[in-house]
């Protein structure tokens, strides 16, 4: 497989680090190609700009419009440039980053906000219907994706009843609207928690647990997500009333079949 590991963290010392040498260590010896993206170490850019699309500044910035031209005219800068060829490379997309506030940090956030343009990660339609390509469809379809998340909670406070949410409804907006809208197939999310209390021991297994998860990266079973573009939706998008039990509302109407809670 030829996977790209993105990975935004602030220290080249953290938990974080570690397991993504692991993790690079565990895919050489499985017989994976592997490319990386470490914001850290790229000093990455977060921020949208009229820059990255050769736009006038003394014009309005309509984002869509402009970063959409500035893909197919090839004047996306080249710092987006880079990291859309390392997408267009790699099979399998890993994303690991520490859980802050209950999302990504703000480099990764920028990372898709100034990568995932429309005409390289979204904007097609099916020639046959007019409906757009995108949750299960898309320029992306034939990828997977990962999460490897770490957080300071202990794994229970992540499931279904924790206080905190369960970790895949705090995760629905990368999962579903970015990795499932794009056609990825979408892995389950590997969770590291307590990551401000392990041990020596504790991070073996964690470690051990990450190296399952790579072995296993081609046969792992997708997140059961609904397509758009089956019958489960209507043509306002909305899920049809049969599917939407008042108890299955919100992100867990999305899935034929809901997640497991994460392992502790």
């Amino acid at each position: 497989m030829k996977v790209l590991w993105v990975s935004a963290h602030p220290d080249a010392r953290s938990l974080n680090a570690s397991l993504q040498a692991d993790g690079l260590r565990a895919l050489d010896a499985y017989g994976h190609e592997h490319r990386v993206s470490d914001l850290r170490a790229m000093k990455w850019n977060p921020v949208v700009d009229a820059a990255d699309y050769a736009h006038d500044p003394a014009d309005r910035l309509h984002v869509g419009t402009a970063s959409e031209r500035a893909y197919r005219n090839g004047t996306l800068s080249p710092d987006i440039r880079a990291e859309q060829e390392k997408i267009d490379w790699a099979d399998t997309l890993i994303v690991q980053f520490p859980l802050w506030w209950y999302g990504m940090p703000a480099q990764l956030k920028g990372w898709f906000d100034r990568v995932f343009v429309k005409g390289f990660a979204f904007g097609f339609d099916d020639p046959a219907t007019g409906r757009p390509l995108r949750y299960g469809d898309g320029p992306l379809t034939g990828k997977r994706a990962m999460v490897v998340v770490t957080a300071g909670a202990r794994a229970a406070t992540l499931g279904p009843r924790g206080v905190s949410g369960d970790l895949n409804d705090l995760l629905f907006p990368l999962q579903h609207n970015t990795f499932w809208y794009t056609g990825m197939a979408v892995l389950p999310p590997l969770l590291i928690p307590g990551a401000d209390r392990l041990t020596p021991d504790t991070y073996a297994t964690a470690a051990d647990r990450l190296r399952e998860r790579l072995r296993t990266l081609a046969t792992t079973p997708p997140l059961a997500f609904r397509r758009q573009n089956s019958d489960d939706y209507d043509d306002d998008l909305l899920l049809r009333t049969h599917l939407a039990a008042p108890r299955h509302l919100g992100p867990a109407a999305h899935y034929t079949t809901p997640p497991a809670p994460p392992a502790p």
